[in-house]
C-alpha cells in the first residue's frame, strides 16, 4: 500500500464504526503451540494521525504471562524476501520476546523447542504488519524467525534477557522436518550465519 493509500485507509476508518468496534479494543489471543499469544493493541485514529499503546504489562499478566523485558532490539530489511532466523538463545540466557512491526510487513514464525511439549517441533505463523498492528508474544523455549513481505521493513522486539553471544543459536530456516511454508517468490536473502544454521535432526534441545 502506498503512503497516500495508507493515509486514506486510516482516515476512512477513523470516521466509521470499524475504528470504534476494533481499533479501540485491546485483543490478546492464545495460540497453538501453547504459550504463544497474538496481541493487537488499541489504536486511536483522528485527524492528527494515530496513537498506539505498544506494550502493556498489565495486559500480559491478565492471561498469566509474567515476564520482565530488559532489552529492545530493532532490525531494518531493505528488500522483500529477507529471512532472519530461526534464532534462539540457550539457557541460562534464554529469551522470551514480544515482536512487532513498525514499518512494512512480515510472515512471522515461532517453533516449539520444549522437550516436554506435546507440540515439540511444531510451529505457528502469523502475518504482522504496520497496518494490522499485530504482535507476537513468544515465551522461552521457542525459535523465532521472519520473512519480509515488502521492502524497507522494520521489526522491533522486546527480550527478557540480554544478548549473550555464547548462548546464541539457531536452526535452518528451510528444514524439511519443521515444514515452514515461507511466502517466497524466489531464493531468500540470508546472512552467511543464517544460511549455515544446523538442521533440526541434529538438534538436542536445552529446553524442557
Amino acid at each position: 500500500m502506498t503512503p497516500g493509500a495508507h493515509a486514506g485507509a486510516l482516515a476512512e476508518r477513523s470516521s466509521g464504526p470499524f475504528l470504534r468496534s476494533f481499533w479501540e479494543t485491546e485483543l490478546i489471543e492464545s495460540c497453538t503451540p501453547a504459550g504463544l499469544f497474538v496481541v493487537t493493541p488499541k489504536r486511536f485514529v483522528d485527524e492528527r494521525g494515530e496513537f498506539v499503546e505498544t506494550y502493556s504489562r498489565r495486559l500480559l499478566e491478565s492471561v498469566g504471562v509474567h515476564v520482565e523485558f530488559v532489552q529492545d532490539n530493532q532490525s531494518r530489511s531493505v528488500q522483500r524476501g529477507v529471512i532472519r532466523g530461526l534464532h534462539f538463545q540457550s539457557p541460562p540466557h534464554a529469551q522470551a520476546k514480544l515482536v512487532r512491526v513498525i514499518k512494512g510487513a512480515v510472515f512471522d514464525v515461532a517453533v516449539d523447542l520444549r522437550s516436554g511439549s506435546a507440540t515439540y517441533g511444531e510451529h505457528f505463523s502469523v502475518e504482522m504488519s504496520e497496518e494490522n498492528g499485530k504482535q507476537l508474544l513468544i515465551p522461552v523455549g521457542f525459535a523465532h524467525g521472519f520473512c519480509t513481505l515488502v521492502p524497507d521493513t522494520i521489526v522491533a522486539y522486546k527480550a527478557s534477557a540480554f544478548y549473550a553471544p555464547e548462548c546464541d543459536a539457531g536452526l535452518a530456516w528451510n528444514d524439511p522436518e519443521l515444514g515452514v511454508e515461507w511466502p517466497l517468490d524466489g531464493a531468500p536473502i540470508l546472512s552467511a550465519k543464517d544460511a549455515s544454521l544446523p538442521p533440526f535432526r541434529d538438534f538436542s534441545t536445552p529446553f524442557t
